[in-house]
């Protein structure tokens, strides 16, 4: 088959590799459209040393599924491979199992290929009037509804349902919808990119600003570089909560005496739960997170380049999805 193959810092390679083997318990997934995530960019730069070379990688995908019973069947993915049987999964929280796997990392290869195999309980059923390319959202935009959903229980009941949202990335755009979807109805989302803050004005109705003021009694970083975490501790309201999304660097940014003087909450967030991808997507296929038709679509073939113009910053959508029929 046909994959898009990480061989090394900033390269990527279309190359024929061999068909992956489903084994017990799970099917071959044609792949029909798989986005390029924020953590398969720091893979591409270097930066994960989960993730070695070489390695297909991406894990936001739908297709269709390849033989046996179901053949035929439409389905978005959970990448997110859990034992089922730890505490952690026992109470639901999926996410931190302490055997969890997820395809794009060994040793699971990801979805920028022709084919994946996934065990079929990772799989949800995608109506015949949701069009792949955006039923391939569904992980994202499950990261950050597991994101709000935690955010917002955390909350003091009294404060006023507005948010910050840091970063106009997909991520950052997603958590703004499931923002409004569960009932925030004052969102902003901060974007120093113009060209990008435009796209989400314009073409998404997001409320966008280049600089964020006020105190906000919830702020949700999707970025998570040092410089957006101190924006974040200095906009947290007293009493606030922080959301942490984004894996941009490790350290710095947190000014942690005001946190604690004025007894703002930080919330890490990872991933979601297989209750939150199965939330997610019943709100996308029942168009309560907008038409979802900001993502910009090309072949697998120009993968590489996809990466290159993300990197160099030429890319205004929050989305690329790539398509390894084309």
């Amino acid at each position: 088959m046909k994959a898009l193959v990480y061989t090394g810092r900033e390269t990527l390679e279309c190359r024929e590799v061999a068909l992956p083997r489903a084994e017990a318990g799970e099917v071959l997934i044609r792949v029909c459209a798989v986005g390029i995530c924020g953590s398969d960019m720091h893979a591409y730069l270097g930066h994960d040393a989960r993730r070695p070379a070489p390695l297909i990688l991406g894990h936001e995908a739908a297709g269709v599924i390849e033989g046996g019973p179901r053949a035929g069947a439409r389905v978005t993915i959970n990448p997110l491979v859990t034992c089922g049987t730890c505490p952690a999964c026992r109470a639901g929280r999926e996410n931190l199992c302490p055997a969890r796997q997820i395809i794009s990392m060994p040793p699971r290869e990801g979805a920028f290929a022709e084919f994946v195999r996934m065990p079929e309980g990772n799989l949800v059923a995608v109506p015949d009037a949701v069009p792949l390319g955006i039923a391939a959202l569904a992980e994202p935009l499950a990261v950050s509804w597991h994101a709000v959903r935690l955010g917002l229980g955390a909350r003091h009941e009294a404060d006023a349902r507005r948010a910050l949202v840091i970063g106009g990335g997909a991520i950052g755009l997603a958590a703004a919808l499931a923002l409004e979807a569960q009932g925030c109805g004052d969102v902003v989302v901060l974007e120093p990119n113009a060209g990008r803050r435009d796209y989400l004005v314009r073409r998404c109705g997001v409320a966008a600003v280049p600089e964020a003021q006020g105190d906000w009694p919830l702020v949700i970083d999707a970025v998570g570089f040092a410089a957006t975490r101190a924006v974040a501790s200095a906009r947290a309201a007293p009493g606030g909560v922080i959301v942490h999304i984004g894996l941009g660097e490790d350290a710095g940014g947190l000014d942690i005496r005001r946190m604690t003087l004025q007894e703002i909450t930080f919330i890490g967030t990872y991933t979601y739960t297989a209750q939150d991808f199965r939330d997610t997507c019943a709100a996308m296929f029942a168009g309560r997170l907008g038409p979802l038709d900001w993502a910009e679509a090309r072949g697998l073939s120009e993968g590489a380049a996809a990466f290159a113009d993300i990197r160099a910053g030429r890319v205004a959508a929050p989305k690329i999805v790539l398509w390894p029929g084309g």
